[in-house]
Order: C-alpha cells, then structure tokens, then sequence
C-alpha cells in the first residue's frame, strides 16, 4: 500500500500476493518472515515466506503509470495530519482488542494443554474456558468498541 495513514483502506493498493499452503495452526502461532527492499529507482521487493512450511512468494513493484502525481501525494500527507488524532486513536483501539484477544486465546490455550493444564484444578479450567469463551464472544459482537471497553474486558478476564 502506498499512503500515510493507519488503515490500509485509506491508502493505495500497489500489489497483492498469495501465500499458500500454510497448514492450520492456533491462533498467534504462523511464523511469517516478511521483507521489503526499495531500490533507487522506486522498485519494490516484497517477499513472504511461512516459516514452518518453507513456503514463499515474492512480489516486484514498478513506478508505474497511474502512480500519484507530486500533487496527490502532497495532498495524501496533509490528510495524514488532519486525521491524525483519529489514527493515533483508532491505533490504540486496535492495540487493546488485539492485547484482549491475544491474551483470551493464551490463556485458552494454557488450560486446553495437559501440560500447563496440570497446573488448574478441574473446577479452575472450566471456569477459565467459560470466561475466556465469554470474552471471545463479547469481541465478536464488539470489535469496534472503545480502548477503554477493551481495557475493562482484558482487567475482567485477568481476575
């Protein structure tokens, strides 16, 4: 994407590629290594590779035509400041849904496995899958909620 702002939908979608044959794994666990190189003469190298599987791909970016004008790209980074508090806001929104949502699925995690498990009394597991359930839930039906909703539900879940 070329642009300044946070979301990709405010920006310009310069390429796309397809990583395949990655095998299902639990959620926070794919190991992808992505790389970019821009030459001086504005080419663009992106490649991906899945770390488990070996699997890559890899995209070349020209200066094409239809690329921004000097005009559009100047009017692209005075939009940048005037949505400004708006990214730095919808960015720290994002941060605490994704440290609630990490910290659900670790803590699914820990009671699902034998292992550390052990560590839970049977009364204790199912307590932790109902409130972990119950906060997975509540993302989904609230993925656009406030930093400080986010906040709440991860402090709820920690206790």
């Amino acid at each position: 994407f070329e642009g300044e702002r946070s979301r990709t939908k405010d920006n310009i979608l310069l390429g796309k590629s397809k990583l395949e044959g990655i095998p299902p794994v639990p959620h926070g666990v794919p190991q992808i290594s992505v790389c970019c190189d821009i030459c001086d003469k504005g080419v663009i190298n992106v490649s991906a590779e899945d770390k488990s599987t070996g699997q890559k791909t890899q995209i070349t970016i020209t200066d094409q035509e239809g690329c921004l004008s000097k005009e559009e790209i100047e009017r692209m980074v005075e939009d940048r400041k005037c949505f400004q508090a708006e990214d730095k806001e919808l960015t720290c929104k994002m941060g605490a849904k994704n440290a609630l949502e990490k910290y659900a699925i670790s803590m699914r995690n820990a009671a699902g496995d034998d292992y550390a498990g052990g560590e839970f009394e049977a009364n204790g597991k199912a307590r932790i899958n109902e409130a972990v359930e119950e906060a997975i839930e509540w993302l989904e039906s609230n993925h656009m909620g406030e930093v400080d909703q986010f906040e709440d539900k991860l402090k709820e879940l920690e206790e």
